[in-house]
């Protein structure tokens, strides 16, 4: 009686939580994942009692027909329901609690050549999105979420949504898995991208900011040198009027010329062009 009830309780649990599912014969005549679990128990009895060909045997066959793979050897919990199901893969080690949901394309497998214990343990009500791999002999707890896609390969606390590659607790006892729901899941990435366009726009306005002083402080030292006193103490006025540098310099050649063309004394204006000195006439053009 406890297999025809175990049964029956699958059935429900496809009506249950596949809108598609209008009535119980239709679960059991059309869900592959309703088989599935149907003849798991049988292949999983020979397993225990040490027939493990002939449970290998039937587990290929229904793999064959359903496109769902379960070990002989995996223990599953009470009203598991598995939708779709093509591609589903569950290790020999597995366990898997009571009321989870499966869906096309997971695998719950292990990583490497490992005997004993090397598939990981389900926790009770958890959701298992498509095409998402939990891989390695860890406990996954109750309540949680894994996102479609996602590639879980450390332990996961009770009310966790997971998400990404490899998987990240993105939220704590949020949402309820009864809801199924699948979409409204935090991106972490878009999460780390926000935070990076933040600092970097912090980076920017701290940068604009030391420019501005930089520029501030050498314009106060440029006006500064502009108004520095000469040798003899005097300040150049025309610097400090117009603003421009002043060359003082004077080349010796300039020093030694003077234009004599035109000299204004008290008496008038003397011209020295034709002025003749003892060395003979100035040339003063």
């Amino acid at each position: 009686m406890g297999f025809f009830k175990d049964v029956k309780e699958d059935i429900d649990a496809a009506v249950e939580r596949d809108p598609a599912a209008r009535n119980e014969l239709e679960a059991l005549l059309c869900y592959p994942g309703v088989w599935a679990l149907i003849l798991h128990k049988p292949a999983h009895w020979m397993y225990k009692h040490n027939m493990k060909l002939l449970a290998r045997i039937l587990s290929q066959r229904v793999r064959h027909k359903t496109g769902i793979e379960i070990h002989p050897g995996a223990t599953i919990g009470r009203r598991c329901f598995i939708d779709h199901g093509m591609g589903i893969v569950i290790g020999e080690t597995t366990e898997i609690g009571d009321d989870c949901t499966i869906y096309q394309g997971v695998t719950l497998g292990g990583t490497g050549k490992d005997t004993g214990k090397r598939h990981p343990t389900i926790g009770d009500r958890v959701i298992v999105s498509s095409g998402a791999k939990v891989l390695g002999p860890f406990h996954v707890g109750n309540d949680v979420k894994i996102g479609s896609g996602s590639v879980v390969l450390k332990e996961i606390p009770d009310g966790c949504t997971v998400v990404g590659v490899p998987g990240r607790v993105v939220r704590r006892f949020g949402e309820s898995t009864s809801d199924i729901n699948q979409i409204n899941l935090p991106d972490p990435v878009n999460t780390e991208l926000e935070i990076l366009r933040r600092r970097l726009e912090l980076m920017e306005e701290k940068v604009e900011k030391l420019t501005n002083e930089l520029n501030e402080k050498n314009s106060r030292e440029e006006a500064a040198e502009k108004v520095k006193p000469d040798e003899d103490g005097a300040i150049d006025m025309v610097k400090l009027e117009s603003g421009a540098e002043v060359d003082d310099t004077v080349s010796p050649e300039a020093a030694d010329t003077v234009d004599l063309t035109m000299i204004e004394n008290e008496e008038g204006t003397v011209d020295l062009s034709e002025m003749e000195t003892m060395d003979g006439a100035i040339d003063l053009k």
